[in-house]
């Protein structure tokens, strides 16, 4: 097939590598990509991938077989809607669904139709609205942009002066939501969906804080890792409780959007909390996540073509259930100095090579490109490193030593991801 995937960061890369390694002579292309993203694709930097009519008429005039969308802000630009009114088959909820990640508000609402476990919120246009919100449901306070922040959008805080700063910084251009604080371990499951049918991943827990210990300022993520042994302790396996959160979350939002005329097509990302009180949905993205899909498709042994398309397809009912290995997979993102308040680039990065030679280690590229012979930089999270092993131990063991070969001045990288599974 000839593929066409938008995006410039290392979700995307994660992608295109999975898509490389079917070894099925895809054709692959990337807008606008990055410089890791080079070697695997071609790329296509002058396409504007926020544009709907752009990326049809490219689709179109290279006969594309498959658009697969990666970032949230073509999603919520109509870029799905477009090429799907010119037939061209694309991975992407349209405008209308992708509001479950455009709005915070929307996909409370849409929970609350598909009667979805979630915790209270409060949607606030005002500064007063906020002070009332934080005082009805307490510390810690939870504050939310209504609309896209690309992931920094969000404050938990015991200190209600910095939800409020936080509150200001956004009320300007909307509404903010303040919402109950929920306890317990975070799980992020991806669910692909042709808009009727829903074929769920292997789950995974990404770590949010800049930080060691889940210290410091909440960022995009830090890393992550794959399949989450301790869900057996509570559910008896990892895959009754994917089928737990498929009956009661997936599927049920699934068939609201529908009802609603505005068909989900694509991949449904849902923030998970294993609350005292069950298990409840933090939030919705409407695109693979981003360090997860690092992890998650680092262990797909099924086709990732053949999904993607069914699901685009509408096909997807035909298909047979994806298939992981039996392995370990961890990513640990490498950042740039003052990341993510002030992240510093243009950096020079030095041994990839090196770092690319340790067994069970590929790089995932978030933020990087050429400058004469150098690479550079050119963002707050840079590179993934991606391990695979027999166990967590000796998958953490790989990427840390892939990392320590990496040079770029003041970066920065937490070394607890996937720690307490490694010792288990």
């Amino acid at each position: 097939m000839r593929i066409l995937v938008l995006g410039s960061g290392a979700r995307e890369h994660a992608i295109l590598l999975a898509l490389k390694g079917e070894n099925a002579g895809h054709d692959l292309f990337a807008a606008p990509g990055n410089a890791g993203i080079a070697a695997d694709a071609t790329i296509v930097a002058a396409l504007d991938a926020n544009s709907p009519a752009a990326v049809t008429e490219y689709a179109n005039d290279h006969d594309i077989d498959l658009v697969i969308i990666g970032p949230e802000a073509p999603l919520v630009a109509g870029v799905a809607d477009a090429l799907r009114e010119h037939g061209i088959p694309v991975f992407g909820p349209g405008k209308a669904a992708a509001q479950l990640e455009g709005s915070k508000a929307f996909a409370k609402r849409i929970m609350d139709a598909a009667h979805v476990p979630t915790g209270r919120a409060t949607r606030a246009t005002t500064r007063a609205e906020v002070e009332a919100a934080l005082d009805a449901y307490g510390a810690p306070h939870v504050v939310k942009a209504d609309g896209l922040a690309a992931g920094k959008g969000v404050v938990v805080t015991d200190d209600r002066d910095a939800a409020l700063a936080h509150a200001d910084t956004y009320l300007p251009t909307g509404p903010v939501l303040v919402e109950e604080f929920l306890a317990g371990p975070e799980v992020s499951l991806f669910f692909v969906s042709d808009g009727d049918t829903v074929r769920a991943l292997s789950p995974a827990q990404d770590f949010k804080r800049a930080y060691d210990g889940d210290a410091g300022p909440n960022t995009g993520g830090m890393g992550a890792y794959s399949p989450l042994p301790w869900l057996s302790d509570d559910f008896g396996s990892e895959e009754a409780f994917v089928a737990e959160v498929t009956r009661t979350v997936a599927e049920p939002v699934i068939r609201t959007l529908d009802a609603e005329g505005t068909p989900f097509i694509g991949l449904l990302y849902a923030g998970l909390i294993l609350t005292a009180d069950g298990i409840k949905v933090i939030e919705f993205n409407a695109r693979f996540g981003d360090p997860e899909t690092q992890v998650v498709l680092a262990r797909l042994t099924s086709p990732l073509s053949r999904l993607l398309m069914a699901a685009a397809s509408g096909t997807l009912e035909d298909e047979p259930a994806p298939e992981f290995a039996d392995t370990a997979a961890i990513t640990v993102v490498l950042a740039s100095e003052g990341y993510p308040e002030a992240p510093r680039t243009g950096r020079v990065i030095t041994g990839l090579d090196a770092a690319a030679s340790v067994p069970g280690v590929h790089l995932a590229h978030a933020a990087t490109a050429m400058h004469g012979d150098e690479l550079v930089a050119t963002g707050g999270r840079v590179l993934n490193v991606v391990a695979t092993g027999f166990s967590f131990g000796a998958a953490r063991d790989q990427a840390y030593a892939a990392l320590e070969r990496i040079g770029l001045e003041g970066s920065h990288y937490r070394r607890d991801i996937a720690a307490r599974v490694a010792l288990d």
